[in-house]
Order: C-alpha cells, then sequence, then structure tokens
C-alpha cells in the first residue's frame, strides 16, 4: 500500500497532509492559510521551553480535555503526579459551552 493510500489518523495524518498542502480529503490547503500556519510553528519552534514534565502536562491537559471528564482527568494528573487542573484550565476547556 503506498503512502498515499494508506489510511492515517491522528496527529501523524494531519502532520502528512500540511506538509502535503492537502486536507484529509485531498483538497489544497489555500497558500494563505499555510503560510500563516508555517509563520505561527516556526515561532512555537523557537520557543524557550520549561521542561519536557511540564510540556506534557500541556498535552495531556489539551488532549485529555477532548476525551475525559473534568474528574477523570484532573485524577489521572494526580495519580500520575502531576499537578492537578487548574482554575483556568477547567474554565478553558470545561466551561459553558
Amino acid at each position: 500500500m503506498s503512502e498515499s493510500t494508506q489510511a492515517m489518523t491522528g496527529a501523524e495524518a494531519v502532520d502528512a497532509a500540511i506538509s502535503q498542502g492537502v486536507d484529509l480529503d485531498g483538497s489544497p490547503i489555500p497558500e494563505n492559510k499555510l503560510s500563516l500556519y508555517q509563520t505561527v510553528m516556526a515561532k512555537e519552534a523557537n520557543r524557550q521551553r520549561s521542561g519536557v514534565q511540564n510540556s506534557m502536562r500541556s498535552r495531556i491537559v489539551r488532549i485529555g480535555a477532548k476525551h475525559f471528564s473534568q474528574a477523570d482527568l484532573n485524577q489521572m494528573l494526580l495519580d500520575a503526579e502531576f499537578k492537578p487542573l487548574k482554575d483556568k484550565e477547567i474554565a478553558f476547556y470545561y466551561g459553558d459551552k
């Protein structure tokens, strides 16, 4: 199966599509959108990091909030010895939708 016909899921599929300049449905991504994305990602790549564990926690919260209840995610963070959800994270990810 070729890479173009192989089904991909998750972040890898999105990254591959962006690098090819096409959406997951095969339609082209407009140049102005690609340019803005590349500008923002270049800034992010050059940003000073506070540590791998802080980055891990941020990703867990950002992505985990899509898949787990507030109580479950908070308990998982505590079980893994991360800091619990912050008030601002709760408001942003679990506030009125």
